[in-house]
């Protein structure tokens, strides 16, 4: 892989995972607002596993991978693309931390919301990172 490829692999993820934040903060956002509100499930962002599994599968191939002679044959291992992996809100409905049936747990909420924040800036800082490097090169 070239310089080029890898950095702008490295911008794209540092871009999809920023995008994924700023979901995250609405959706944090929004749970928050409807804290009191009778029977509310809150929501959740599923994002950087689903990311970390695409980027593994760049990486591993198995021990044996099967031959595929006919079109309908199921492959045992399938590459995939990083780029193909969206931000999933997810509703938690099984949990319930009131008696009216909301789960939210503001203080849990505001916990997230900091480590949201906090994610946010590393991301920021590591692209600035990133650029520098680039303008390092072409001084």
């Amino acid at each position: 892989m070239s310089i080029g490829n890898s950095f702008s692999k490295t911008v794209d993820v540092i871009h999809r995972a920023m995008d994924a934040n700023l979901i995250r903060r609405d959706v944090i956002a929004n749970n928050l607002a409807n804290a009191g509100v009778p029977n509310f499930k809150r929501s959740q962002v599923n994002f950087e596993s689903e990311l970390k599994r695409a980027l593994e599968t760049e990486k591993e191939r198995p021990p044996l991978e099967l031959t595929l002679t006919n079109s309908r044959h199921i492959p045992n291992w399938r590459e995939r693309d990083y780029r193909d992996v969206q931000v999933r809100r997810v509703l938690d409905y099984t949990t319930t931390a009131k008696n009216n049936g909301n789960n939210v747990d503001p203080e849990q909420e505001l916990t997230m919301a900091m480590e949201n924040q906090l994610m946010y800036t590393l991301l920021a800082q590591a692209e600035t990172f990133e650029f520098s490097q680039i303008n390092l090169v072409l001084r």
